[in-house]
């Protein structure tokens, strides 16, 4: 999942951004959304300081609500993100120099009158780049511990029945995840797959899958015979793309 944060008060420039955006990922097959805020204000604060799968920022430099660049010191020092992806946007290019000098790690900073929606669908395609490269792991928070869980290692993610939370099961144990199974995925990638409305699957796990008993076998043998009638196709199609 990729979340496009955009944090711009000019309305036209967001639909600028937005098409820009729809134009780019028509070209990949990634789950992804925009978040459209018009200044670094608490709500802005709160929903990037939550773990909600791969972030792209698109930041104008100055709002009546605060800094574009005081906003991205806060992204890399306050949350030490050092993943997230910063695309700062301006219409006075007195503030690159300065951007840049900040070691922020940006992007680009794009001029709102140089060629915009070009410069913003190349900037969006390096960002692009690093969502395949960055470390594939699922952070999670349970009961005032923070959980570092490699994807490969996972097998399956269930929500319990008539509890607010979901098990992990990976190739090393089990683990506890607050929160319902939609949350969840959007923090995971491509590999993973909704098999029913209460379990997701690693796919890249998969060792078999017996069509006539609806089994599915996983690398370390343990089964699991809860596909949907309707997510079957989806599982022989994964399979079928992994040869």
């Amino acid at each position: 999942m990729i979340n496009f944060i955009i944090c711009e008060e000019d309305t036209p420039f967001v639909t600028i951004y937005k098409k820009v955006i729809d134009k780019i990922m028509m070209n990949y097959d990634i789950e992804y959304d925009y978040h459209i805020f018009k200044g670094y204000n608490a709500k802005w604060k709160e929903f990037t300081s939550k773990e909600t799968g791969f972030k792209v920022f698109i930041m104008a430099v100055k709002t009546n609500e605060g800094s574009g660049l005081d906003a991205a010191r806060f992204i890399r020092e306050s949350l030490d993100d050092w993943q997230s992806m910063i695309i700062m946007i301006s219409a006075y290019l007195d503030y690159k120099y300065e951007a840049l000098s900040k070691r922020l790690m940006l992007i680009d900073f794009i001029s709102k009158f140089d060629n915009i929606e070009c410069r913003l669908g190349e900037a969006i395609k390096i960002s692009l780049k690093n969502y395949d490269k960055r470390p594939k792991t699922l952070k999670f928070t349970y009961k005032k511990t923070l959980y570092n869980i490699e994807f490969s290692k996972i097998l399956y993610i269930e929500k319990e029945q008539d509890n607010k939370r979901c098990i992990c099961k990976t190739i090393e144990g089990n683990y506890y995840i607050s929160g319902n199974l939609s949350t969840v995925k959007k923090m995971l990638d491509h590999r993973f797959l909704q098999i029913c409305r209460s379990i997701i699957i690693n796919g890249e796990q998969i060792q078999s899958f017996n069509i006539k008993s609806n089994i599915i076998t996983f690398k370390n043998k343990e089964e699991l015979n809860a596909i949907s009638r309707n997510k079957k196709k989806d599982i022989i199609k994964y399979i079928r793309g992994m040869h």
